[in-house]
């Protein structure tokens, strides 16, 4: 079944799912399942219901709300009229949502809870093209968009397909504004045919005998809404997880083939898996311990040789089929991406029977550029591996990746200026600096704006330096800093947990997290970690000091995107009194 729009996967729904459903959401506990035909039908009466209120095409309309198969239905219902979906991160900071909602003119909104609705309600007065807003929840006051639906006139359908049928590759599907970690958002366009090229080309990603995905990273991303689009092209159904935290208790309830995830998520699996470990005793932490140095020195394609599988056969029997039961015992593949995948976690999740496939992209890409497969000599640990079919990748001076290919945005919506600046003669600027490896492998070593220099002139990579210091078990995040300065230092958040179970064994008294940073035996811990993971750097590269901070930065407190990226420079001025602190003084510095 050729598609060359995203509408050509909803029209066909049926044949692919032939009465299975297509997507769920919980209620009340219950899960609550749409056919193909459900499906439609909530569709087409979004369509019909946004008609009646005079939407049409080139229309923006938002979707403000975590995932459930109501953005699902708004999705299509938006683009089969030849409007533009503008989805929205339900964390966006108000000045940030102001901005959007005026920048793109949008005229209605659908938000999830009472909350969402509060929050544009608090900002009504200053977007004045926001004609309406509906709530998928029931919020006293509020209008639900069961009352859009409920608009659906039976006698616009043959309008409605018209419509459809006029809808083409080049077609405008949406507006994704980048969170971006400095400035205004900025919105990018992307088209059907972009999303379609990266769906036909990846959809291998999931073995052909996936049935079932779970969905938990936001929709308003264009990679898991790539992801899911991509499920819908390959007939799994796909399940939205309740929350964050039910991630645990849905996977032991579904048991699912597949699920997206980022670095981050699966940083705090391995942790947790780690920490349990320590909590054993005699034979079994010692075959836990031998399993997890065994798993970290995996390799693809048989590369360690028969004994080494044979050790291997062992581990995953006694140790890592408990590592599989924990995430519903039945994964056949995780796909990670929006970030660096620390390469001892792919490996201990390979070794465990668990593939990860790591991949890169960015939104104005429609995310993919290039991602590890299945395909025999298709996956490289410490690479987002080989380019996908149909883009090219070539590499400037400084060595920032460039890629061209039918993937690529349309542009900056409204910022001419800044989509001259970002593609050049057909080629994408990614602001990524990288390296083929064994001249098909891409890796990325860093991101261009993030490098620095010391006063000494040494040019300073740090997320390299902070993926590297991540593989301790004991730092939960970390910002490498020292642009201009003598030395690079760092901003340390420890892993709570752990620290907590290492005062424990070390008979240092825990307190609360404020006090534990300052204190001595556990900064000469953190000491010795550093001094561990800093072998096999540069002289100017090692970390020379560090502060330890008490709490996780966060989305909610700005120091985070949506996707988890560290904002660096709002970091930085939160805690400019330290920075200040850590290059005056040559004694260690505390929060």
């Amino acid at each position: 079944m050729q598609v060359n729009t995203i509408m050509d996967l909803l029209n066909t729904l049926p044949q692919r799912y032939k009465g299975r459903e297509v997507v769920a959401g919980k209620k009340e506990g219950v899960w609550v399942k749409y056919s193909a035909e459900q499906f439609r039908e909530n569709v087409d009466n979004v369509s019909l219901g946004l008609l009646a209120l005079g939407m049409g095409a080139d229309d923006k309309i938002a979707n403000m709300s975590p995932n459930r198969p109501e953005w699902n239905f708004v999705d299509f219902g938006i683009m089969q009229i030849g409007a533009r979906h503008v989805p929205l991160y339900p964390t966006l900071a108000e000045n940030d949502l102001k901005f959007i909602i005026n920048d793109a003119e949008v005229k209605i909104i659908f938000v999830a809870s009472k909350e969402l609705y509060d929050k544009v309600q608090s900002i009504r007065a200053e977007v004045p093209s926001l004609k309406e807003v509906y709530t998928y929840e029931d919020v006293p006051g509020a209008k639900s968009w069961k009352e859009v639906k409920a608009l659906a006139n039976e006698n616009d359908r043959t309008q409605l397909k018209a419509l459809s049928s006029n809808i083409s590759p080049d077609d405008l599907l949406t507006l994704i504004y980048t969170s971006g970690t400095t400035g205004n958002p900025k919105g990018v366009m992307l088209t059907h045919g972009n999303l379609v090229s990266n769906i036909v080309t990846c959809h291998k990603l999931c073995p052909s005998e996936a049935q079932i995905a779970l969905s938990f990273l936001p929709l308003s991303h264009i990679f898991e809404r790539m992801i899911v689009y991509m499920h819908m092209f390959n007939s799994l159904s796909v399940y939205y997880a309740e929350s964050i935290d039910t991630i645990s208790a849905n996977l032991q309830e579904l048991k699912p083939d597949c699920f997206s995830t980022v670095p981050r998520l699966l940083e705090k699996v391995y942790d947790r898996i780690v920490a349990k470990g320590n909590e054993l005793t005699g034979i079994k932490k010692t075959l836990f311990f031998w399993a997890l140095n065994l798993g970290l020195k995996y390799d693809h394609d048989g590369k360690n040789g028969w004994w080494y599988g044979v050790q291997l056969q062992v581990a995953r029997k006694l140790i890592f089929s408990k590592w599989q039961a924990a995430l519903g015992g039945n994964i056949k593949v995780i796909v990670s991406g929006g970030a660096a995948l620390q390469e001892r976690l792919a490996r201990i999740f390979w070794a465990a029977g668990i593939p990860v496939l790591e991949g890169y992209g960015l939104t104005e890409t429609s995310p993919v550029i290039a991602v590890n497969t299945f395909d025999r000599q298709g996956h490289c640990f410490g690479t987002v591996g080989k380019i996908i079919n149909g883009v090219e990748v070539k590499f400037a001076e400084d060595g920032e990746i460039l890629c061209k290919g039918p993937n690529i945005m349309n542009g900056y919506y409204k910022r001419p200026e800044q989509t001259a600046e970002a593609i050049t003669d057909g080629w994408f600027h990614t602001g990524d600096i990288g390296v083929l490896v064994d001249g098909k492998y891409l890796k990325i070593t860093d991101r261009k704006k993030e490098i620095f220099k010391t006063a000494g002139g040494k040019y300073i990579a740090p997320q390299v330096i902070e993926n590297k210091l991540k593989e301790s078990v004991y730092i939960e995040q970390i910002m490498i800093i020292g642009e201009n300065q003598r030395f690079p230092a760092a901003f340390i958040v420890p892993t709570f947990v752990n620290l907590i179970e290492w005062c424990a064994r070390n008979n240092v008294e825990y307190t609360t997290n404020e006090a534990m940073v300052k204190n001595p035996d556990v900064i000469a811990k953190y000491q010795q970690e550093l001094d561990k993971y800093n072998v096999g750097f540069g002289k100017w590269e090692t970390v020379k000091k560090f502060v330890l901070l008490p709490r996780e930065w966060s989305i909610d407190e700005g120091e985070m995107t949506p996707k988890l990226s560290l904002k660096r420079k709002i970091i930085m001025e939160k805690n400019k009194n330290l920075i200040e602190a850590i290059y005056a003084h040559s004694e260690p510095v505390v929060a």
